[in-house]
């Protein structure tokens, strides 16, 4: 092993230990299940804005984005870039102080389905189901791509088997989140939003100067048709440029609507220990957000101009993804400080895949043993046995994440665009029709999710392929049917009970007064 290996092996090796040892204090704290899953409602401000950014732009932010950029040019990554940024501000804005105070009142749910289940006093348990299906279907292959982006990350950088580099990092993940539960997924995503951010500007910086400078960038992208433009796309097979029309954007554009509905974002809001601070967390979370997306996509036109001048070899397909991985090995072999800086940044993708596993492991595993177990068939446990029972549940889920990431072809864009929408189509119409429609009642809701999920794998599936103006994300037309289906049937059935509608009103005149 050389030396610059050894940096990063051994810095890398304090990441995870410490990761670790945070779940092992949080461990401590849990008393219940609402300490496991929630947190008991007592994250601060900073924690709860950089968490919520943390786990939700995943490994996507460090691999996926910067492999897209690299290929194709700042068009395609950024209308996907701009989507986002818009969505995560109106998601603060107009979300998170509603679902805040609306789960405390609808008997203080502490997850998404019960807050569906209590929102609409679904006594039949099918709007629970169904949204813990949700949760599963999409959720499984949501964390599959974390632990695809671990085994890519070791496998390109020291050659070690991708599937024992996947499960190696998977058992890390697991371990910390089994003890700590939220409490532990929030902090450590707090300190991996950090790491995070020192390795985006480490690599920017570095990427920059052995390219020759920001002109040398600028002028290596320009020489390749269509690359700087963002109404026009690269091809790499062919070298030359295609038109990015109106509905192409659109369609990026339409990413941002999937925050209404990512279980592990919302969950953040409601697990906020004061919702005035919401405000505040609003304007960090945007912030950071926005920066990184920018530099997530200056990475890979950088990198395409470190190739351009020898210091990269060319990538191309899925291996683009390890754009940062390949700058990273670069600056390993300047010294031992450089190395340990590799293994920070090398540390950074490590950060943003666990901190969306981890609570994405949280939310499915919650919608197993909360929602199905206990919330369906009526089984009920003493608080002990349900975290037992949420951490056995976690681990069996974690085996077929792995399962399904065993191919190191896989797209970790590719699988987090596909879980994105149909988080975005099944639960977003439903989150903001319950929050801001008082004649919502569960049959809508009930249609909503199904016609929203349904519709995802039939776009992407049968209607997509046929191309031409058919050819736009699933998440916008799955978006559009699913609100159709909860403001339709909800008006041709009978109207939520007096006391949904006095719950509705109450939660609407405190939301006025915080």
């Amino acid at each position: 092993m050389t030396t610059a290996q050894i940096g990063i092996s051994v810095t890398i090796i304090l990441y995870l230990l410490a990761m670790l040892g945070i779940g092992l204090v949080c461990s401590k704290k849990n008393v219940d299940t609402d300490d496991f899953y929630l947190g008991g409602r007592k994250l601060g401000p900073f924690v709860t804005a950089m968490s919520a950014e943390a786990s939700d732009m995943s490994s996507w932010l460090l691999m996926g984005l910067p492999g897209l950029a690299y290929l194709t040019g700042i068009a395609d990554a950024g209308w996907t870039a701009i989507g986002l940024a818009i969505g995560t501000y109106v998601n603060w804005l107009i979300i998170a102080k509603r679902i805040r105070i609306y789960s405390h009142v609808a008997n203080n749910a502490i997850t998404v389905p019960d807050f569906f289940h209590n929102r609409f006093r679904d006594k039949s348990g099918i709007l629970m189901s169904v949204s813990a299906v949700v949760i599963l279907v999409f959720f499984v292959p949501y964390t599959a791509s974390g632990f695809a982006a671990c085994g890519k990350l070791f496998s390109s950088l020291f050659g070690v088997d991708y599937f024992a580099a996947m499960v190696i990092s998977a058992i890390v993940i697991v371990g910390y989140t089994a003890m700590g539960g939220f409490l532990a997924a929030s902090t450590t995503d707090f300190i991996q939003s950090i790491v995070m951010s020192i390795a985006l500007i480490v690599v920017l910086g570095f990427g920059i100067y052995t390219a020759g400078g920001m002109d040398a960038v600028i002028d290596n992208a320009r020489t390749l048709p269509g690359y700087l433009s963002m109404s026009l796309t690269h091809d790499p097979a062919t070298g030359t440029a295609s038109a990015y029309g109106m509905l192409n954007r659109i369609s990026m554009l339409c990413w941002g609507l999937g925050y209404f509905g990512m279980p592990h974002i919302l969950l953040r809001f409601m697990a906020i220990e004061d919702e005035k601070k919401l405000g505040l967390s609003r304007r960090i979370a945007s912030v950071w957000v926005v920066i990184s997306l920018v530099v997530g996509v200056l990475i890979g036109v950088v990198g395409l101009a470190m190739t351009a001048v020898g210091k990269l070899m060319p990538l191309s397909g899925t291996d683009s993804e390890t754009i940062i991985v390949r700058i990273a090995d670069l600056l390993s072999q300047h010294g031992m400080l450089c190395a340990v800086l590799a293994g920070l940044i090398l540390a950074g993708i490590l950060a943003s895949t666990m901190s969306t596993a981890d609570s994405q492991l949280l939310a499915a595993s919650s919608a197993v043993s909360e929602n199905l177990i206990q919330g369906v068939l009526g089984h009920k446990m003493k608080p002990m046995q349900s975290m037992q029972m949420a951490r056995v549940t976690l681990l069996l889920i974690s085996v077929v994440g792995i399962f399904l990431a065993r191919d190191p072809n896989s797209s970790v864009f590719g699988i987090v665009s596909f879980a994105w929408a149909g988080f975005g189509a099944a639960f977003g119409p439903v989150v903001v029709f319950a929050l801001f429609w008082r004649r919502t009642n569960r049959s809508g809701a009930i249609a909503g999710m199904l016609v929203g999920g349904i519709m995802v794998f039939v776009w992407k599936y049968l209607v997509r392929p046929l191309g031409g103006l058919w050819d736009i994300y699933e998440l916008m037309p799955a978006f559009a049917f699913a609100c159709l289906a909860i403001w339709g049937v909800s008006l041709l059935t009978p109207a939520p009970e007096k006391e949904i509608l006095d719950e509705f009103d109450a939660v609407k005149e405190r939301v006025k007064q915080v």
